[in-house]
């Protein structure tokens, strides 16, 4: 696989809580140059990047990164992104009902969320390194259930990130429609190389354009 078709799956992330404008239009420049999936960023930035980049595919984060807001908070985010020129949402489950065990309660707010993105892309992002094993095959049935459009390992805010045995596992109990986005610790381009052959569709991290451009830049990664 060549460095232009792994970048072509990269979500460029900048997510960082002290990310400035400067950093913002770096990481879109970056993403147009290298063609990039995506930009992911802070939601206050969407109207302002759409508007100085129209035709860039902008996603944005929703419950970031704890998961816990309430369902309405999220639905609004969700419709405030979306009325800013965003087209891609990664919502955070709430972590907190996933370890009560109540999955119904999760597999309703997913389902509720995605209604609210009316057609755009859905990733539910179910912050792997906190679950049993258990608790991720009940996630990835939840995210399933409720017509989400992908299963994202990490937030990269929590104390891993996306490992091989994740992904196998997401493989093994994902329905047929949901793909796979893989998020933290991608530090190398082997990295890359290796979820994405074990079928990611997308990698969310701010080293790839580094990396590929032959300086790594993990002193900016949020992921």
């Amino acid at each position: 696989m060549t460095n232009e078709e792994m970048l072509s799956h990269v979500d460029h992330t900048q997510l960082k809580a002290f990310a400035t404008w400067e950093d913002i239009v770096k990481l879109c420049d970056e993403a147009v140059k290298y063609n990039c999936a995506s930009v992911c960023i802070p939601p206050c930035y969407i109207a302002r990047v759409h508007a100085a980049y129209p035709l860039l595919n902008i996603c944005t984060v929703v419950g970031f990164p704890l998961g816990y807001a309430v369902t309405e908070a999220k639905v609004a985010e969700t419709e405030r992104a979306l009325a800013d020129g965003c087209n891609e949402i990664d919502m955070v489950v709430n972590i907190s009902d996933v370890k009560n065990g109540d999955y119904l309660i999760v597999e309703e707010e997913i389902r509720t969320l995605k209604a609210a993105c009316k057609g755009h892309i859905l990733k539910v992002i179910i912050e792997t390194c906190y679950l049993t094993e258990d608790e991720k095959i009940a996630m990835c049935r939840a995210v399933t259930n409720a017509g989400a459009d992908f299963i994202k390992t990490s937030t990269g805010f929590g104390t891993g990130g996306a490992t091989v045995a994740d992904i196998e596992l997401f493989k093994k109990y994902i329905g047929p429609d949901v793909k796979i986005k893989a998020a933290g610790g991608v530090s190398t381009l082997e990295d890359l190389e290796t979820f994405l052959e074990m079928g990611c569709e997308r990698v969310g991290t701010s080293r790839a354009v580094g990396l590929v451009a032959g300086k790594d830049n993990s002193a900016n990664n949020t992921y």
